[in-house]
């Protein structure tokens, strides 16, 4: 394949969406949020904790002072969306990532973020 072939392969590609952590490893804290493309949201959440420009302040200082050995980031659930033009996957994200927080409190695990309010 040629390269312009390859960017529109790539554009054109389905991104994977769902929900994912940030998990503390030192006191079983998480991170818990959604996007409609995983991959670029995760590099995104390092960036933001890198440059201490996070939203959520306690992850951040946490970050700061435990270093980034101490955290993961990882995918916890991927939404396949159905085939039907106009899919807005909104609601199905923020009921996933309800879920899965209420898992981690249900384990006994603490969230740094809020629940959003609908």
């Amino acid at each position: 394949m040629d390269r312009k072939a390859l960017i529109r392969e790539y554009k054109e590609a389905r991104r994977p969406m769902g929900v994912f952590q940030v998990r503390n490893v030192q006191d079983g804290r998480v991170y818990v949020g959604t996007s409609v493309d995983l991959p670029s949201m995760l590099n995104r959440q390092r960036a933001q904790l890198r440059m201490g420009a996070h939203p959520d302040k306690v992850l951040q200082a946490d970050w700061q002072a435990l270093g980034p050995d101490a955290f993961t980031l990882d995918i916890l659930d991927t939404l396949d969306p159905p085939d039907e033009p106009g899919y807005d996957p909104a609601a199905d994200l923020r009921t996933l990532e309800e879920l899965w927080r209420a898992k981690v409190e249900a384990a006994g695990g603490a969230v740094y973020n809020p629940a959003r309010q609908r």
